[in-house]
């Protein structure tokens, strides 16, 4: 009578709490879903993040799409009407299949489908309704066990306690050691484990027992064959995105690191980016680091907003007087990488591990607004402001927080994206400097594998023109720095540009967190014609 009441829409409320065993095993049930659903939604979150780029609106659609589709969920279960059991089975072993195969099947497929969007939307949507159809399913079990003052609150709190240890285990463990490979596994696994057992318990009242029992064939071999070919699978997609061999990958819990290798020429890639290349890196860091290292007055303490690769630091410390650079990164894994990968160690000639140097993994504008040091020289080293949260660094806020821990004389310099394909981004980030009250130019160099690049440099606290900063430029000399491509002529070619690049600089608007312009300038540019 017991187990048979678990089939049917409702139970005699004098049998409630008559088993609790079978009440234990169901709560159980639902936090383990709780948590699996949670890290379902971060997962396609994540996963759509590196594919599509822009972090913040794709974990907005995404978890926003999973939500809806989890009310459309809780809609569909009212027309599920007998076999409770059943139902709530036959989600959990759906929900093992979509969740363990969701990563695989969409490296695979984006190698054939240009636009993989529309596709990764639909199963994140697919997966949020049949999460939807959990909760109302448990509860309706649950209604044997407890009336329903009892019932509902029982319930949700097991669901969102196991949401609370789903993200705790996603950001620290699932993401960070087990990647966008074996997580949806995992997950898959659980709510395998969850069906299992209340199969174990309550067979006898499925309506459908043979079936059910096929289901519990077909499932785990399915799940030990994706577990199988699961890796190369994903390496094969992934390796369809790139031109040449990938040598290292790793999912960090803030980006996708791909190295890859061509003859004996190597590239780095965060989040489909490339970042450098060997082939011509020192195009960009010698203009990078060295003007405004020779602009400063003094040039004892540096610090680097970015750069874990190390290859910024290498250059710095080429100059004898420099006492101490600090290094702060976001991804500890990109400067473990600096400091320990062969490759990393021999491009930036170990830079990372010299005595001189302090490494220090945290937000570079959190890290600004709790420092109490002066630096000398501020070398920004960050990614394009191609999302809300980059261009925030980007902003005159940003700046005049930068200018405040610099000594008088100091300088500072920024990467500012492309002059020819993001041109208004670029002039953006010039006007917000001089709006940060520093005396500023901009400069650009072509670098044959990332195409023409730009910078602008800053000094505090002296009053000068641009024309001067120009000559101060062109008179740089660089006889004692061991330098690979910048000299003298190459700098006076660098702070000149052609005829009508900068001229519609009045009509650009300053960044500021108010109005981050530059987000739109650059969401808007040319990049497609590249």
């Amino acid at each position: 009578m017991k187990e048979q009441a678990l089939s049917t829409p409702a139970a005699d409320t004098t049998q409630r709490s008559k088993t609790p065993s079978g009440n234990f095993l169901l709560k159980a049930c639902i936090f383990a879903t709780g948590l699996a659903g949670i890290v379902a939604e971060y997962v396609m979150a994540t996963l759509a993040s590196y594919l599509l780029g822009n972090a913040v609106l794709q974990w907005t659609l995404t978890v926003s799409v999973m939500l809806f589709a989890m009310g459309v969920g809780s809609r569909i279960s009212k027309y599920i009407r007998n076999s409770l059991l059943d139902a709530f089975v036959w989600v959990e072993l759906l929900l093992s299949l979509l969740c363990a195969s969701s990563a695989a099947l969409i490296y695979f497929l984006s190698i054939y489908i240009q636009w993989i969007a529309p596709l990764l939307y639909f199963l994140s949507f697919c997966i949020g309704l049949l999460i939807g159809l959990e909760i109302p399913l448990a509860t309706r079990l649950n209604d044997f066990f407890e009336e329903l003052r009892i019932n509902i609150s029982s319930v949700m709190e097991k669901d969102y306690y196991g949401a609370l240890l789903g993200g705790l285990l996603f950001a620290f463990v699932a993401l960070p050691y087990l990647g966008l490979t074996y997580t949806p596994i995992i997950l898959g696994s659980i709510n395998f484990l969850v069906a299992f057992a209340l199969f174990l318990r309550h067979r006898k009242v499925l309506d459908s027992p043979r079936k059910v029992s096929m289901g519990f064939l077909v499932v785990p071999i399915f799940l030990i064959l994706i577990a199988w070919n699961v890796e190369p699978i994903i390496l094969y997609g992934e390796q369809q995105k790139y031109v040449d061999r990938i040598i290292y990958q790793e999912q960090s819990p803030y980006q996708r690191i791909v190295v890859t290798q061509w003859k004996e020429h190597f590239w780095l890639f965060l989040n489909g980016n490339e970042q450098f290349s060997s082939y011509d890196e020192e195009r960009y860091h010698e203009p990078l680091v060295h003007p405004a290292m020779q602009l400063s007055v003094s040039r004892d303490h540096v610090l680097v907003l970015g750069g874990g690769d190390g290859l910024a630091v290498r250059e710095i410390l080429k100059y004898p007087d420099v006492k101490r650079v600090t290094l702060v990164d976001l991804d500890p894994a990109v400067t473990r990488l600096g400091q320990t990968h062969p490759l990393f160690v021999k491009l930036n000639e170990n830079a990372l591990n010299h005595p001189a140097v302090t490494i220090i993994n945290t937000d570079a504008y959190a890290y600004l607004k709790e420092t109490g040091n002066i630096y000398d020289v501020i070398i920004i080293d960050l990614p394009d402001p191609k999302t809300v949260d980059l261009a925030r660094l980007y902003t005159r806020e940003f700046y005049q927080l930068c200018s405040r821990h610099l000594s008088k004389g100091g300088t500072i310099v920024t990467q500012a994206t492309s002059p020819f394909f993001s041109r208004k981004a670029f002039l953006s980030i010039l006007k917000s400097f001089r709006a940060a009250n520093l005396s500023a130019i901009p400069y650009h160099n072509n670098i044959p594998t990332l195409g023409e690049w730009g910078w602008v440099v800053g000094i505090k606290g002296v009053k000068i023109s641009p024309e001067a900063m120009r000559e101060k430029l062109a008179q740089l000399t660089f006889e004692n720095i061991p330098t690979r491509f910048l000299n003298n002529d190459a700098m006076i070619s660098m702070i000149h540009f052609g005829k009508g690049e900068l001229d519609d600089y009045d009509e650009i608007e300053v960044n500021h967190e108010l109005n981050l312009a530059v987000y739109h300038y650059y969401k808007s540019n040319d990049w497609e014609l590249y």
